[in-house]
Order: C-alpha cells, then structure tokens, then sequence
C-alpha cells in the first residue's frame, strides 16, 4: 500500500498511490505540519500503520527539511523515532550537513574535502573567502536545484551574493567553500547496512562548477581511469557505512589535480536515480526499498559493489525554457536553470552526444557563422575552439578582446563592436540572423542590462543556440566534426542493452 504526499510526484505518479495527500487546487508544496498530520491520520488506522511506511529518502531536500525539523521539534519527536525505526531517516541528519560533523567523518574515512567554512553573516563569508582564497563557492544549506549558489572571484560578489541570501532569516549556516575547476563524478548507490551497491558512475562534461542538473552526463564514463574508480567505490561505502544509510544515497565528488574529493553528500534519491536506473538495468528504488525492510543485498540478484558497465553509452543532455523565461542570464553556473533532459544511448560515445543534443534541440550546422566573446579566463581555450570552427569551414565573428587573441593566433576573425559601442554592434550582428552559434562566456550578472546579459539573451529570443560552457562547446564540436547523421543513427531499444 503506497501513500504519497507531495506535489511533483502526485502529478507524475498518482496512478501507483491508494491514497494522495495534496494541496488543491494547484498541488502546492507540502509543510512539516501537513506531513505530520498525514502520518497523525494514517497513525489512527491501524490497519493502514500496519501496511503502510513512510520513507522521506524517497523524496528529494524538501524531505530532509522534514526530518530534520520532525527531529528538533518534541512534539514531533514521536512522529520522527517511528520513522527512524523503519529506516526512512538516518540518525542524525542533520550531520550530513553540520561541516565539523562532517569533517569528523571524513577525516575518520581519510577523504579529502574542498576546504571550507559555515557562516552566518557578511563579514563572516568576507573572512572566510580571504582564507580560503578565491574563487569560493557560496551557497546556502538545505536548497533544492542549487539556488542560491554562486561561485564568487573577489570580495564584491561574496557581499552581493551573501544580501540575496540574507535577505530573509538566516536559520541554518551558510557554507563557503574553495572551488576546484576540476572533472565533476557522480554516484548513485543503495546501502544495506553491510553491502553497497553501484549501478554506475557519471561522468560530467562541463567541469565542477555547472550544476549537475544542467550538465552532459556520461555513462560508462570515458575519462576516469580505474585507479580513481576504484577510490570511488571505496569513498562510497565507507560514507554510506559511516553516516549509517539505509537504502539511498548520492554523492558529487570532483576530480582534481590526480586526487578525488568530496563536494557534497545527499542520504536521499536524486534526480539521477531514474536516468542511471534505465541504463544499466537496476530497479534502484525497488532495491533501496527492500533494503529498508531489512534485506540484503547480496540476496537480490543484482550483485554488489560497482556493478559490471554497460556495453553502451547513454548521454543525459538538459533542455532549458529559456525563450519562455525573460530577461533571465542564461549563463550555467551552480544554480540549476534546466527544466527537462533527454537521454541519447548508442554502441557509440559520439553518436550517443549526436542523439542526446539533437534530442535537446540542437540543429547541427556543419557551416556558417560563430560569435564568440568570452571571459579572460577562457581566451586561451577559445584559440582552440577557433581552430576547430575554422577547420569546418565557418566564419569566425568576435568581440575585440576575443578577436585580438584570435587573429594572434593565426584564426581568422572578424572584430566586432559590442554592446555599447555604436552600430552596426554585436547586437546588430546577431538580429541579421548570418549567426549560427553564439559562444559568451563573459560577465554573468542578475541584470538584465548589462552588456553580456543582453547578447545572450538577443541570441535565446532570436532562437540562435547560444553556449556558455567551454566544455559544452566542445561537445558540440565533436558531433560537428564527425560524419554520422542523425538520421542514419541506429535506435536502440533501452530495455535491450
């Protein structure tokens, strides 16, 4: 007997509840009291408690929230033990969460960490950005999709983002972090208590920094060498072990530098669950939920440890509404901005990509024309870039500072003027429709009238594919510069691999 309460999986999954717990008429989001005075209701019936269990790691951050807060709250403490007795919380929580529990934990595993520090107020994130060096990543506790984060390059920004943050009560610290710019992993794994099991690794395309959510993601992955799986595997199980997991758990760890580290952990299901579940062949959320009912792994027929790699490759791309959102930067960053993915799967890593970004929407023009303006940061990568725009035969447009270092560098372009130069600009350029692909890397901003906001945002309402990830335009890259066609890709039956 199932009983769901909630929003998004009432819309998607009503048709596998005896009962739904909702809020009519738009199915809003469901607070800690009307969570309690369901499990106050189903308490009653004793015949429903009997069949029926409650298990907040099926949810998503929300449901931790609930657990924590069940947890503090006496008059809820008794709502919370019976929950804890059937697995559906770890105790305590909230230490997955608290840095120096959480420190304690790794240091006990002997698994390195980004250096970092909780604070609460402005002054406090200003000094702990100072030590730890920047660039630093910013972001508040307990937030679905990563909003609220932000990677901060000087002082300036950690005052603008820490305001936003603050604007309404602080009640749980706020984590300043040093960021890595290296290979983002990701892995979803079932615990029983003994054993883990991994249906598989991730792999993202766009370095640490992009959300997960709005990364390319790669399963098996192409650039992690066994040695560094291996260490996966063993950081995996001893956290899952040491934060007492019992079904679900997913960890993002950052590769950098030859070393792995951990960036963050979630004892819940994440958005990935469905994806790695449908390629690799393992009932994960079935698995996870046998385990809370106290078997074992090791007798469900799947194995444990990491689990054999598929012989195919599947690709998650996301899709963005950005056209439908206004005057929204469309720049990536560690906020999440997707609102949907598709998957790409062949024998192949190439035709996967090709099957993944035409499926998001990508038009795969072999010829044309290609506006770059990025940052500094990515000057000497966009020589690269050029190179390979260059070879298939496009023109090359840029604003100055991006075309000077182009042209050094023996990559034909032509310099343009930019935003608040006189026209014909940049703006000009990419409303004549001769542009193909806009590449801008440059300022992010919150306002929708700075400069580097307005290209990309010309480029999205004038439905021109505009990247903001030097890694994504490398993906893009490697399908143009391939000869397979889409329609000549080979469909694949996901039930079959």
């Amino acid at each position: 007997m199932t009983d769901m309460v909630g929003s998004r999986t009432l819309r998607s999954q009503w048709d596998e509840t005896v009962r739904c717990y909702g809020r009519a008429p738009f199915l809003e989001y469901i607070s800690v009291d009307d969570q309690v005075t369901v499990w106050t209701y189903e308490e009653m019936d004793r015949k429903v408690k009997q069949a029926a269990n409650f298990f907040l790691e099926l949810g998503v951050a929300r449901q931790e929230l609930v657990a924590l807060h069940l947890h503090n709250t006496p008059e809820y403490l008794t709502c919370w033990l019976a929950l804890a007795q059937i697995g559906a919380v770890s105790v305590p929580l909230n230490e997955h969460y608290q840095q120096p529990e959480v420190r304690h934990i790794l240091e006990k595993c002997g698994i390195p960490r980004p250096a970092g520090h909780t604070v609460m107020t402005e002054e406090e994130a200003v000094k702990a950005a100072d030590e730890l060096g920047y660039p630093v990543l910013v972001r508040p506790s307990y937030v679905l999709g990563g909003q609220g984060m932000e990677i901060a390059y000087k002082e300036a920004d950690v005052r603008e983002f820490m305001q936003v943050i603050t604007r309404n009560k602080v009640e749980n610290p706020v984590l300043v972090d040093k960021y890595m710019m290296g290979r983002e992993i990701e892995v979803d794994a079932i615990c029983d208590g003994d054993d883990i099991l991994i249906p598989g690794i991730m792999e993202h395309f766009e370095r640490a920094g992009v959300h997960s959510g709005d990364s390319i993601s790669i399963y098996p992955s192409i650039n992690i060498e066994q040695k560094h799986k291996d260490t996966l595997v063993r950081y995996t199980e001893a956290l899952a072990k040491n934060l007492a997991v019992l079904g679900l758990v997913n960890i993002q760890f950052v590769l950098y530098n030859d070393q792995i580290y951990v960036i963050e952990v979630n004892p819940r299901s994440s958005r990935t669950v469905p994806y790695i579940s449908k390629v690799t062949g393992v009932p994960m959320v079935d698995l996870a939920t046998r385990c809370m009912f106290g078997e074992k792994l090791r007798d469900m027929g799947c194995g444990t440890g990491l689990h054999p790699e598929s012989d195919h490759y599947a690709v998650k791309v996301p899709v963005f509404s950005f056209q439908k959102l206004r005057d929204l930067d469309t720049q990536l960053g560690p906020e999440m901005k997707s609102t949907g993915e598709v998957l790409g799967v062949a024998k192949s890593f190439r035709e996967a990509l090709l099957k993944g970004l035409t499926g998001a929407g990508f038009q795969m023009k072999k010829k044309g024309a290609v506006l770059i303006s990025v940052r500094d940061s990515d000057k000497q990568e966009a020589i690269r870039i050029g190179e390979r725009f260059e070879a298939l035969g496009f023109d090359i447009y840029a604003t100055s500072g991006t075309a000077n270092v182009l042209n050094r560098h023996m990559v034909a372009t032509n310099a343009i003027r930019n935003v608040d130069e006189p026209s014909p600009n940049i703006i000009d350029l990419i409303e004549s429709g001769k542009i193909d692909y806009v590449i801008a890397t440059s300022v992010k901003g919150r306002h929708p009238e700075l400069g580097s906001v307005h290209i990309r945002r010309t480029a999205v309402e004038r439905a021109i594919p505009c990247l903001t990830s030097m890694d994504t335009v490398s993906a893009l890259l490697r399908c143009l510069e391939g000869d397979i066609k889409i329609e000549n890709c080979e469909m694949i039956d996901i039930n079959s691999i």
